[in-house]
C-alpha cells in the first residue's frame, strides 16, 4: 500500500502544529545523527521553535 502526497501547507490548528513540529524535529535530528556515522563526516544542524528556541546537533567529536 502506498501514502499519498502531502500537501505542503501552514498546519492551522496549533496543537497539531506543534506535535507535528515536535515529531519532525527529533526525526530530522535521528537522520542528521545517522548521516554523521554512516558517511564519517561532521554535520552540525540548528532548528529554531516559533517560539524562539533552539534546538542543535552537532557531530563533532572533541
Amino acid at each position: 500500500m502506498v501514502r499519498g502526497k502531502t500537501e505542503m501547507k501552514r498546519i492551522e490548528n496549533a496543537t497539531s502544529r506543534q506535535v507535528t513540529f515536535s515529531k519532525r524535529r527529533n526525526g530530522l535530528l535521528k537522520k542528521a545523527f545517522e548521516l554523521s556515522v554512516l558517511c564519517d563526516v561532521e554535520v552540525a544542524l540548528a532548528v529554531f521553535s516559533p517560539r524562539g528556541r533552539l534546538y542543535e546537533f552537532s557531530s563533532t567529536t572533541r
